[in-house]
């Protein structure tokens, strides 16, 4: 039996849904692209060209839902499925786009470079808690016309997980889908890349719309690209209660829901049956500071009931937890993220993005990183609930007890505690005070930075074939001399 958190009735998720459904016709939803103004309007729907307002009724997005898939996989480099996206299947992911990293010996926030994005790679790609890679940091030193597809490059180059990534601009789009196709067709009977990532898709690309309710060109064309190409895509709506969104919990949770919807119908319209995802990275409006608190339990409030709203239409979900607000690996950054990446699994949510991730999303962490993956492992044996083992529940135990605490001599004890208890790694301390003492009287960051060291000396690049390796390398070199970068970055 998986434990399981909903915060709102029936009844309450349903009325959320019938107001989404309000303002999609009131006031509508901005659509500023007019290819996508075109297919909502051939598909009934009352459009504006001078003010790009579209009015889509309650049975156009009822039709777009009908073919949106309730379930898909992410499969790895190898062609194993290694992620599913839909019922109560949950997930985690580091958290991406961050622009700082913190750097561990002088806890200052730096300017993200490749060696930066190439180090948490690795680190990711060692800890089997993580299910798929992202995008994770910026590279300042590269041009921003491709500093999404250089992203990729990067990734795609030190690991073989499924990747959670997205595009910046419509022309790299199709570029960044050309490199992960790359090495879907050697896992397929299709000649064709794009067909082969059609079929086992290595990459959910996340398209976000502009609060409140704005669909921009760029979103609404990604949109229909991807649907078209039929690579999943997943909605990253950003509802900010009580700044672009209404101050209410549940009116920011409405206003995602009208915005997903929106996007899902474009979607679908572009090309019915094609993967998308119900995700998002809302956050409350902190009225002292002006900032957005990613580790509010407010925010995983909403995170954990728009999700389950988009259950209740049988659709996979994401949502952005795990992070903290916090400048420092401490402990503020340990209750913030523990807390929320937990809310969110209890959710059932799909893919949970924000592992490693400080100062509301700008900075990462690879020391985070590997602290994160001991919460996530916690909350993955939470989910694994409890599970009848022996034939009677305690009483076979007691058999030569004889009122003696020696249950540890019992083979049955050698047998079952591997199943029983998630033994985590050095990162938590559970020694006496005297064996902490002995072992440097370290605290959790200085733990997290000997075990981010161990995990660099041990990771290994994973072998590309040396013709892949040249046609990925050629893509990226030649949009980077088109961007006026001569010569790319040197890594590991």
């Amino acid at each position: 039996m998986q434990p399981k958190l909903e915060l709102l009735s029936p009844e309450l998720a349903a009325r959320i849904l019938d107001e989404a459904f309000q303002l999609l016709m009131k006031p509508g939803i901005k659509v500023q692209s007019p290819e996508a103004r075109n297919l909502l309007a051939e598909a009934g729907a009352q459009t504006d060209e001078n003010s790009e307002i579209v009015k889509i009724t309650e049975k156009i997005v009822r039709e777009a839902l009908k073919s949106t898939p309730k379930t898909f996989h992410l499969y790895d480099r190898h062609g194993d499925p290694k992620v599913t996206y839909g019922g109560n299947s949950v997930h985690f992911d580091p958290g991406s786009s961050a622009v700082h990293v913190l750097d561990a010996d002088t806890l200052e926030h730096k300017p993200a470079r490749t060696p930066d994005l190439v180090k948490l790679v690795k680190v990711t790609e060692m800890l089997p808690q993580y299910d798929a890679q992202s995008t994770a940091v910026v590279c300042n030193e590269v041009p921003k016309a491709i500093g999404d597809l250089y992203r990729l490059y990067l990734v795609l180059m030190h690991s073989t997980k499924p990747v959670v990534t997205g595009a910046f601009s419509i022309n790299t789009l199709e570029a960044m889908i050309d490199m992960v196709a790359l090495f879907a067709a050697s896992t397929s009977d299709h000649a064709d890349g794009r067909e082969a990532l059609a079929e086992k898709p290595q990459a959910v690309f996340d398209v976000c719309p502009s609060p409140p309710l704005i669909w921009g060109k760029l979103g609404a064309e990604n949109l229909m690209t991807l649907a078209r190409l039929r690579v999943p895509a997943e909605i990253v709506s950003m509802p900010l209660a009580g700044a672009v969104a209404p101050v209410t919990l549940l009116g920011a949770i409405t206003q995602h829901a009208a915005e997903c919807l929106s996007g899902i119908t474009i979607h679908q319209l572009a090309c019915p049956g094609s993967p998308i995802v119900w995700g998002g990275a809302p956050a409350i409006f902190d009225m002292r500071k002006g900032t957005t608190p990613m580790g509010a339990v407010e925010t995983a409030m909403i995170d954990s009931a728009y999700a389950q709203v988009g259950k209740s239409l049988d659709l996979p979900t994401h949502c952005y937890l795990g992070a903290s607000d916090s400048k420092l690996v401490d402990a503020q950054a340990g209750l913030e993220s523990g807390v929320s990446a937990l809310i969110g699994a209890l959710a059932g949510v799909n893919m949970i993005s924000g592992a490693g991730m400080l100062d509301f999303l700008a900075c990462q962490s690879a020391e985070k990183l590997v602290v994160d993956a001991e919460a996530v492992a916690m909350a993955k044996r939470l989910l694994a609930g409890l599970e009848v083992r022996t034939e009677t529940l305690a009483t076979a135990f007691f058999e030569g007890i004889n009122f003696k605490g020696d249950f540890l001599k019992q083979k049955v004890t050698r047998e079952l505690f591997p199943m029983e208890q998630h033994l985590p790694s050095a990162i938590i301390d559970r020694d006496s005070v005297r064996g902490w003492r002995q072992d440097g009287s370290l605290d959790t960051f200085d733990r997290a930075k000997i075990r981010t060291a161990q995990l660099l000396k041990e990771y290994q690049r994973p072998q590309i074939v040396h013709e892949q390796e040249k046609e990925l390398t050629t893509i990226v070199q030649h949009l980077a001399r088109q961007a006026g970068m001569e010569k790319l970055p040197m890594f590991d």
